[in-house]
């Protein structure tokens, strides 16, 4: 039920968020997969912290309407969103580093650098861009081989290193250290 200050626009965000929140729960939760060799506690936990940590979930919204408007499979839409949500999570752990810009907070909590460690937090990110493709790529992603094929070679070209290099050059400038800071323009993702 919509609130009275709250847009269909916001209600449907909202509705999308929860549910991309249960599902990266339950993905993060699950236990040890058929083929893995593990799931370290710690690292989980580190994963989690950065993604269960709130957000608009701005993009797995577009995700599921676009795939909405052409209506294409509810929960297979699901999956691509949470797969990108993961990628978007991995660049902000790592965007957080002491290398990079640095925060303390991220969404009002410490980074996962901060509540964990340096090497936990890089460690996190990267898992969760590979959870990213296992997601796609997983038959529970009920799409055509194909298809789930693509859409791997299409994300995986999207998080390129020349993406995010341009993107980081794009907000950042060099400190007196040699260190990429923040651009004074107040531009960030």
């Amino acid at each position: 039920m919509m609130k009275d200050n709250q847009t269909a626009f916001e209600t449907a965000l909202f509705a999308r968020a929860a549910a991309i929140e249960v599902l990266l729960r339950q993905i993060l939760d699950a236990p040890l997969l058929s083929g893995e060799i593990a799931r370290p506690e710690r690292l989980m936990a580190a994963m989690r912290h950065g993604v269960l940590n709130g957000g608009k979930r701005l993009r797995p919204f577009l995700v599921m309407e676009s795939a909405a408007l052409f209506s294409a499979d509810g929960e297979a839409a699901l999956r691509v969103a949470a797969a990108l949500e993961c990628v978007h999570c991995y660049s902000l752990i790592h965007d957080d580093l002491p290398a990079m810009d640095d925060d303390d907070l991220r969404r009002g909590q410490p980074t996962v650098h901060k509540a964990f460690d340096e090497a936990t937090a890089i460690l996190a990110g990267d898992a969760l861009l590979t959870l990213a493709f296992d997601i796609i790529a997983d038959d529970a992603t009920a799409l055509p081989a194909e298809r789930r094929a693509a859409l791997v070679l299409a994300l995986a070209r999207a998080a390129a290193p020349a993406a995010w290099s341009a993107a980081r050059r794009s907000t950042s400038r060099p400190s007196a250290s040699g260190r990429m800071r923040p651009a004074s323009s107040g531009c960030r993702r």
